[in-house]
């Protein structure tokens, strides 16, 4: 067991940070206890300042995307929200969608969801052993009726930089709408939607954009009328029978999540001042050595990019002859490490990478991971595969 008073290592950043910004805890407490009034659902005082949170909120995010207004973000949940509200909102009975053999669980139950119900197609492109992705094999997969291609920016298990911009082209060529899933880049590795060539971008507030649990959204081109996930109350167009059509309105129906989004602005604000430049180089160094180092050890294996090549801060590997549960229960009892272990909501990537029956250890490193706890982690890595080697 862990000895009292031994520094607990989080290595699980791609599940959600840890600790926040003492930027977001204030916040989140200050929005708590001051300014907990409906947003947009009164005059007086405190409603109004609820709603000029959520507006810098917006402010922020639409700034790390190069997004010029605001109102083009619309915030959700989640990102599995904002992916939801994405694919419905676009795909229609019959259509014809792409998406990779990477993606999680919020894009393939959607589909299949879809497929299930609204006799929608859906193709699936296989990514190599390394997570990347041959564009031409994704056009070839187009379609006369196909609507939409799916690709997430990088994968939650490997942590392979997929080639968005690149997609985007295809996309272009062909009137296909483009949406990318940025859970595990936006604010740990550029996301610009311009750049990207995106029509729609979901992300998460808990992870790089290092707010609380609970935030997300979706960015929407401006070109784009989606049909509402939610219908119901927005504060605006009250006398109105349907949805509002205008922005952000449409797509936030009830009383959003003032103190979150309070938490979020502080956190992007952050992240903004950090750098995503500064904080994607401080990844990689990490997940670089980490990956030099679980390749030394004997009887391990590592998933995804190889050394040198860029990627997000994950790293997923296998220890020959332990269940992937097994040594993440080790790490967290023994030697006080946390990291992710199983599928990863991820089963299709795991059967591209031929681990669907073992699952895979992740660990997964942020802005506030040291050096040393990455060390950390090769000791006890190289300790439980020799333990387990030896009996």
């Amino acid at each position: 067991m862990v000895k009292e008073n031994t520094p607990y290592i989080y290595l699980d950043h791609a599940a959600s940070s840890w600790p926040k910004p003492p930027e977001v805890v204030k916040a989140v407490t200050d929005a708590i206890q001051h300014h907990t009034a409906n947003p947009g659902r009164g005059s007086h005082r405190m409603a109004l300042e609820a709603s000029r949170i959520i507006f810098e909120a917006r402010k922020e995010v639409a700034g790390l995307l190069g997004v010029r207004n605001p109102n083009d973000i619309a915030f959700t949940a989640n990102t599995t929200e904002a992916l939801n509200l994405a694919i419905k909102g676009i795909v229609k009975e019959g259509d014809h969608v792409i998406c990779t053999s990477v993606e999680h669980n919020s894009v393939r139950r959607p589909l299949e969801y879809l497929r299930r119900t609204k006799n929608v197609q859906v193709s699936y492109i296989r990514t190599d052993a390394y997570g990347q992705l041959e564009v031409k094999e994704v056009e070839k997969a187009c379609q006369a009726n196909t609507s939409l291609i799916v690709c997430t920016h990088s994968s939650n298990l490997l942590g392979s930089i997929l080639p968005v911009a690149d997609i985007a082209e295809v996309c272009k060529r062909r009137g296909i709408r483009l949406l990318v899933d940025a859970a595990q880049t936006l604010g740990a590795y550029p996301v610009h939607a311009g750049r990207l060539g995106a029509d729609m971008i979901a992300f998460p507030g808990h992870k790089g954009l290092l707010g609380p649990q609970g935030t997300g959204g979706l960015y929407i081109s401006p070109e784009l009328l989606l049909e509402p996930l939610l219908h119901g109350g927005t504060g605006s167009q009250s006398e109105a029978v349907d949805q509002p059509t205008v922005r952000p309105d449409r797509y936030e129906a009830g009383t959003q999540n003032v103190v979150g989004l309070a938490g979020l602005r502080a956190g992007a604000a952050y992240v903004r001042s950090v750098g995503v430049e500064n904080i994607h180089r401080h990844d990689m160094e990490l997940t670089q050595s980490l990956m030099a180092g679980l390749l030394e050890i004997e009887g391990v294996a590592v998933l995804g990019p190889k050394i040198g090549q860029t990627k997000t801060g994950i790293v997923s590997f296998l220890i020959e002859g332990v269940d992937s549960a097994q040594a993440a229960f080790q790490l967290d009892r023994e030697f006080g490490i946390a990291v992710r272990a199983g599928f990863h909501c991820t089963p299709l990537a795991h059967e591209t990478m031929g681990t669907g029956q073992t699952g895979a250890i992740r660990a997964s490193v942020g802005y506030s991971t040291t050096t040393e706890e990455t060390r950390a982690l090769l000791e006890a890595v190289a300790h439980i595969a020799r333990t387990y080697r030896l009996k």
